[in-house]
């Protein structure tokens, strides 16, 4: 399903109004949105959220989107499924003239007693006109065509709203005093992002209650989860599935507990730390006991895990795959998957074959499978494999390892494997969609990142599709999440996370 986009009320006026006036027009109830390219090459499906307001796409925002149909990403594919819903709607009438979005499509009537500056309600329309361009906006450019576009509604007394993913372009028509917004309709709060655990101070007993009878009910947390805010109002907060409640004593600090909501369940378990370490692999501070938990469990069938640099989050989750495929043989293989995002400049085209040209996006990869396969003990070495490098090597070329780009991963289904997919941060919100789409019976899946390292130049800390499937999949009794938050891959490397 997806969500309405509304556009944010003025200061001092209720939500519920939703009529704006403005000076020189009569009162207006319906708005007119303004699509400019980057929304719909970021979703096609942008023009059908808008619910009762109308959407114009100027006539450069066609020219634009030409361009990239051809192509071959998935900036290319939005652009194709773009044409082909505007193609839809084209054969339900004339978009010059405006067509409904509501269900059961019909061409925009012509009301010889309609106003001028209210369009029919829910309708899209092509804007064709090359409007004349004030000084500021002279140049030449798309850009310049589409926002004259918006002004030129504006003038015509309609409430336009520019939308737009590109920041110059929302800065450029809020500087000619058009209301302008990002689009947001798949864009979560980070600042309130679900960190998975919850802090509460409570009565010791309690602490010894979670250990002593192995479950603690939620009730009898219930008076330490209501709170009173400054209106005093009184909530209750709320423990979500798989979520974690570190439980510290009120009276001794030094007695804490750790527990966790029992999927769909009433009660806490108690949490500890594995007694023998997950591949050679010990958690270093209580999120990372919190993560280990969540990647050891089969029942749990997504994990996210959050952190900056350093935090562990890769390390551990190729470790518990590492576990689960080659000790315990929960699963068939272990699958490995990054997205194709260089940071900085890109260096080019890379010689080989696939798996050589694989080799340098999934060095990070090898480095930590180096580290977890090293001469400390695992049950891996043998005879015949002695390097790392070697090892590494057998378990690839016996199907046990596989490392993979998300490129090839669209139509494929993936039953019986443990999958971590790296540096998620950088995939967008219908990527993800479509990665665990993809999984089969008895896999579980894990999607690793740090928000606040994204390479990809069209998405930000709120916007890319791992922030995105964190707070939509909340909630769910088969997934689990744990926000990092302590660098633990070197003094040096936990300094840099604090100040640079």
């Amino acid at each position: 399903m997806i969500r309405k986009h509304h556009a944010p009320e003025s200061k001092g006026r209720p939500a519920s109004d939703s009529r704006t006036t403005i000076p020189g027009s009569t009162d207006i109830a319906v708005k007119t949105f303004v699509i400019d390219t980057s929304v719909l090459l970021h979703n096609p499906s942008a023009i059908f959220v808008f619910e009762e307001n109308n959407v114009v796409i100027p006539f450069a925002v066609l020219e634009e989107i030409d361009k990239f149909k051809s192509v071959s990403n998935d900036v290319g594919r939005n652009a194709r499924q773009c044409i082909r819903y505007l193609d839809m709607l084209r054969n339900r009438g004339r978009l010059i003239e405006g067509v409904q979005l509501s269900d059961g499509i019909e061409p925009a009537s012509n009301n010889p007693d309609r106003r001028p500056n209210d369009p029919p309600s829910g309708s899209l329309r092509i804007d064709a006109v090359d409007h004349e361009r004030p000084a500021a906006i002279r140049a030449d450019t798309n850009d310049n065509r589409i926002i004259a576009s918006a002004l030129a509604l504006k003038e015509k007394g309609e409430h336009v709203v520019f939308v737009s993913k590109d920041i110059n372009a929302r800065i450029k028509a809020d500087a000619l005093e058009i209301t302008a917004e990002d689009f947001e309709n798949q864009k979560v709060d980070v600042d309130h992002l679900y960190q998975g655990y919850a802090t509460l101070r409570v009565d010791g007993e309690k602490i010894d209650q979670l250990y002593s009878e192995k479950m603690l009910p939620l009730d009898e947390l219930h008076e330490v989860l209501t709170h009173t805010d400054a209106a005093g109002t009184s909530y209750t907060q709320e423990i979500e599935p798989n979520q974690f409640v570190l439980l510290i004593d009120e009276v001794d600090e030094g007695h804490t507990g750790l527990g966790r909501r029992l999927a769909d369940t009433e009660h806490l378990i108690p949490i500890s730390s594995p007694r023998k370490p997950v591949f050679g692999i010990m958690a270093r501070n209580v999120q990372q006991t919190m993560a280990i938990d969540l990647l050891l469990d089969d029942e749990v069938k997504l994990v996210t895990l959050l952190g900056t640099a350093g935090t562990g989050k890769t390390l551990l989750a190729v470790a518990a795959g590492m576990a689960k495929v080659f000790n315990e043989e929960a699963y068939e293989k272990l699958l490995v998957a990054r997205p194709i995002m260089p940071m900085g400049r890109d260096i080019g085209y890379l010689p080989g074959d696939k798996d050589e040209k694989l080799t340098a996006w999934m060095q990070p990869i090898f480095d930590n499978l180096a580290y977890l396969l090293s001469t400390r003990g695992h049950p891996l070495q043998s005879a015949e494999s002695h390097t790392t490098e070697q090892r590494v090597a057998k378990l690839i070329a016996d199907g046990r390892l596989v490392l993979e780009p998300l490129t090839y991963i669209r139509g494929r289904s993936i039953p019986h494997q443990f999958m971590i997919v790296d540096e998620a941060q950088n995939l967008s919100p219908h990527e993800v969609k479509t990665i665990v789409s993809r999984v089969g019976e008895g896999t579980k899946i894990v999607f690793t990142g740090d928000i606040e390292q994204i390479d990809n130049p069209y998405l930000d800390s709120s916007s890319n599709g791992l922030s995105y499937l964190v707070e939509r999949m909340k909630g769910a009794s088969a997934v689990g999440h744990v926000m990092l938050a302590r660098s633990e891959r070197s003094e040096l490397a936990s300094l840099a996370t604090s100040r640079l």
